[in-house]
């Protein structure tokens, strides 16, 4: 999938709006390596893609032998006609059986390339960086992807057998003209379909600005709209409904405004195509009646040459829109494109062999980074998590320690020193492996629309119910899912909505625990529970914590009251660390944190100072 990446990048780029060459990725799935069930669908198609053209040229050449058997001067009437009229019957049913037969055949061929392509494309979503998706706006993401795919199966299709059927086409009537009526005849068709293709496609480019304006204008409505949703509830806190109608409308109005121009333009082509065509069958008709009457042709040939320009300006009509059909196709690929030469920020050097977690030792050594290179976060942090130990982590909004979870998960690559577990050099070794080995409770849970028991089952995919309930037991929430009306059937609702902030965290906690790592992340993992509800996961939570490797981030100074050590975060820097007694004894930032949150608990008002 990396160079199909690299091809579609390089497609884009190149192609300045819309290039056939955007095409070239596409290539590899229309002959599929290691699939000969394909290539003889690919290679049938084309035979039948032949016979479907051998058959079309001989409708006109039938009819008009027809016309002239009935002439009185003509066979017999009996026999001659009725199998020439049978044989066009049977030409023109195969025709269309043959172009049908080879639809149906590459069907396959195409589901199979837009299968592949949009999975390409949603592992390297799932590839790129959390910076990238931190910026990212999800309704435009989701509408370039949705009409790239689309775009494929139209190319696909209509690039084969569209066009190219088409312009074969158009060399055989041209020939069959040259030697059956002469070059005038033959020398018009072709100039009359140059003129056609050079204005269709000249008129098409000056199109397309209208249709990239409305993409744009669409992207951004559906960007809004999709925003403004997600954050119903803070649109109906603020009472805004009618500032976002009006950010919607707006982006509706520039659609509108592309739209009518994009309308404009295509009555203008279809006019100037309609003239083009009916001047050059006139002019063919014009020839061919004067041959008829000076005695030099039959009323066959006539009829004849009318039949084949019929047929032939069916498809070039159709090439016409076919063509403009194929740039807006093209156009909506550019964005898909973009998004699959888009490099991984975060990448598996070549060989990286899997992590071997011999006990779970992590160590920051003089670790120093920042999301962006102007505003360090992190300013040279060092220390070392025994196996099996606890270290907690604390400081005030903004000193990094969520930062440091990230790092650890690789998310980020540090600016300067390094992060190992157990020696390794977490760069060293594969993302997957890595990950495998941690287990996270973050801030801020969001959950997969879908059931209870599947968001945590999330924690290790294929876990049995009775391991799903032991860790929800673990986790203090099963009594909860129990009481509920669906129980462990009951769907969450997008992102998790439809349970409280301490539910969620508690189907977190849950879908941690069944991970089984052997390293634990608790990201301010009781932040949203009651006293009492907290009480009970932090026993659990001890439990669990006590056979792992534990990382606590933490607000509550009370969660970390046993912590094997703990470091206090000032601006970046490890400003103090040491247990919980000896920090309190040195009267330090520690101290001050922990004597205002035990105010805190008498005065509420402390917590906001």
């Amino acid at each position: 999938m990396r160079d199909f990446a690299r091809g579609a990048s390089a497609g884009a780029s190149q192609s300045g709006g819309g290039s056939l060459r955007a095409l070239k990725p596409l290539l590899p799935y229309l002959w599929p390596k290691g699939r000969p069930g394909l290539k003889a669908r690919v290679a049938a198609a084309v035979l039948l893609l032949i016979a479907a053209k051998a058959a079309t040229v001989t409708v006109p050449i039938l009819m008009g032998r027809t016309v002239d058997a009935l002439d009185p001067g003509g066979s017999d009437l009996l026999v001659v006609p009725v199998a020439l009229i049978l044989g066009y019957g049977i030409m023109r049913v195969a025709s269309l059986a043959f172009a049908e037969l080879r639809d149906a055949l590459f069907a396959k061929v195409a589901q199979n390339a837009i299968r592949q392509v949009a999975l390409g494309v949603f592992r390297h979503l799932h590839a790129l960086s959390l910076r990238f998706h931190l910026e990212r706006q999800t309704g435009g993401l989701n509408r370039a992807i949705e009409r790239g795919t689309k775009g494929i199966e139209f190319l696909l299709f209509f690039v084969l057998f569209a066009v190219l059927p088409t312009l074969v086409e158009i060399g055989l009537v041209v020939a069959i003209f040259w030697i059956n009526f002469g070059w005038l005849f033959a020398a018009i068709t072709l100039t009359t379909v140059v003129i056609y293709v050079a204005y269709t496609f000249t008129v098409t480019e000056w199109r397309i600005k209208f249709r990239r304006q409305m993409n744009e204008s669409d992207q951004q409505a559906n960007t809004k709209a999709i925003d403004s949703l997600l954050n119903y509830e803070t649109v109906k806190y603020f009472g805004n409904e009618a500032h976002e109608a009006r950010r919607y409308d707006e982006a509706l109005a520039r659609y509108e405004k592309a739209a009518v121009k994009s309308r404009v333009s295509l009555s203008l082509l279809n006019v100037g195509q309609a003239f083009l065509i009916a001047a050059g069958v006139t002019l063919i008709m014009l020839l061919a009646a004067g041959d008829v009457a000076g005695g030099q042709r039959s009323v066959g040939d006539f009829v004849q040459a009318n039949t084949f320009l019929i047929q032939l300006y069916i498809p070039l009509n159709f090439l016409g829109t076919v063509y403009r059909e194929i740039r807006q196709a093209l156009i909506d690929l550019e964005r898909m494109f973009e998004l699959l030469g888009k490099p991984a920020e975060i990448a598996d050097r070549p060989g990286a062999p899997p992590l071997s977690v011999t006990g779970g030792t992590i160590a920051f050594e003089d670790v120093q980074f920042g999301y962006d290179a102007r505003r360090p976060i992190l300013k040279g942090v060092s220390f070392t998590v025994p196996a099996g130990h606890t270290l907690a982590i604390v400081g005030a909004t903004g000193s990094g320690k969520s930062t440091i979870a990230r790092l650890l998960y690789r998310f980020y690559d540090v600016d300067g020193g390094r992060i190992a577990i157990d020696g390794q050099d977490i760069r060293d070794v594969t993302q997957e492996s890595l990950r495998a080995a941690i287990g996270i409770v973050p801030q801020d849970t969001v959950l997969f629309n879908d059931t209870i028991r599947y968001n945590i089952g999330y924690g290790r995919v294929g876990a049995s119910d009775a391991e799903i309930e032991a860790a929800a037991q673990q986790a203090a929430i099963a009594d909860f899912i129990q009481r509920l009306p669906d129980g462990w059937l009951t769907v969450v609702g997008e992102r998790g909505l439809k349970l409280s902030g301490g539910e969620k965290q508690r189907v977190a906690i849950a879908r941690a625990v069944l991970k089984q790592p052997a390293i634990m992340i608790f990201d301010e993992a009781t932040s949203a529970l009651d006293s009492g509800t907290e009480r009970q996961v932090q026993a659990a939570l001890t439990e669990v914590s006590r056979r792992r490797t534990t990382l606590v981030i933490a607000h509550r100074l009370s969660t970390i009251v046993d912590a094997d050590e703990i470091i206090v975060l000032d601006q970046g820097e490890v400003a103090e660390r040491g247990r919980h007694a000896a920090l309190l004894a040195s009267g330090g930032r520690y101290a001050e944190l922990w004597n205002r949150q035990q105010r805190a608990t008498q005065d509420p008002a402390e917590a906001a100072q």
